[in-house]
């Protein structure tokens, strides 16, 4: 009989896989079809397009990794593989967190228009230059997890000094400060830039409606729907995020239920990932039914 732990973590690897296959194939595949037509994408379809092939990469290493530890510990823990897979992981994770405040700022430079040098700069960036700036930020993500690649090494090192007579170099204090910085870098600080972004566009909603509902001049009123559907986005977005903080943060505490419930969640959450990004691109949305209603039409005419 499998222990409950190990069948969840398999119950959630194969779900989350079987969900995100076919839902980011959509999303790539939608947005290859605007593409074909228009010619380009705006910025928020190139982010999600992004995030697709993010998320379909991550989910299929997360899924690998709790199917390989939940059917074969010996082959889990092989140095090599181990490495690899934790050190691929923390990347397509960090670069995620990263995308989602490019989105965060693209959203609140768009609907809030603040007058702040600094924000005009990252308007004028992500309207211009958002290739490079993914591909830069691609870059950087993964110069922060470098860092995470040696973390792991050393504490293969320090393992190893224990059980012979050699003494490593490398003290727990260092491969602590490693974690420390990554996580730092790839997704507190994200994160955070990411909830002022919300914070800002919220507030900016909230006085823009007042005013309005206040006015007297008898103007009609504009419609908001597209601005809360990027608010509803980026709290979403958000919300799923802090499952993955959430658990880093049970990994240094000794709550083992709570664990296992956010590394649950962490492994689906790339999954449902894919539904708020259908939620927000109407354009999208449009583009993958049309698709499969010329095909199920083709198919009921032959």
């Amino acid at each position: 009989m499998m222990h409950p732990f190990f069948l969840s973590i398999l119950v959630s690897s194969v779900l989350g896989l079987g969900l995100a296959i076919p839902s980011y194939t959509c999303i790539v595949m939608g947005n290859l079809d605007i593409i074909r037509k228009k010619g380009k994408l705006s910025p928020t379809d190139v982010i999600f397009l992004a995030k697709g092939i993010v998320n379909l990469l991550l989910q299929c290493v997360m899924s690998i990794k709790g199917m390989i530890f939940v059917f074969s510990l010996e082959i889990f823990y092989i140095s090599q593989l181990f490495v690899f897979m934790n050190t691929s992981i923390n990347f397509l994770i960090y670069y995620n967190f990263w995308l989602t405040f490019w989105l965060s700022a693209h959203y609140c430079t768009t609907i809030t228009n603040l007058s702040y040098g600094f924000f005009i700069w990252i308007k004028r960036i992500v309207s211009n230059f958002l290739s490079h700036l993914l591909f830069l930020t691609a870059l950087g993500v993964f110069i922060v997890s470098v860092p995470g690649f040696w973390a792991f090494h050393a504490e293969s090192l320090i393992q190893s000094s224990v059980n012979s007579t050699n003494v490593s170099v490398i003290s727990l204090y260092e491969v602590f400060s490693y974690y420390v910085s990554e996580n730092i870098l790839g997704i507190i600080l994200p994160f955070c830039l990411s909830l002022l972004c919300l914070v800002l566009t919220s507030s900016f909603l909230l006085r823009h409606v007042w005013r309005v509902k206040n006015n007297d001049s008898g103007s009609t009123r504009p419609n908001l729907q597209a601005h809360v559907t990027a608010l509803r986005t980026i709290f979403f977005l958000l919300l799923i995020l802090t499952f993955f903080c959430g658990y880093q943060v049970m990994t240094f505490l000794p709550r083992y239920s709570l664990s296992i419930v956010f590394g649950n969640l962490q492994l689906l959450s790339p999954s449902v990932e894919a539904a708020v990004i259908f939620q927000a691109s109407n354009k999208l949305r449009r583009t993958i039914l049309r698709r499969f209603w010329t095909r199920s039409w083709r198919n009921t005419e032959t």
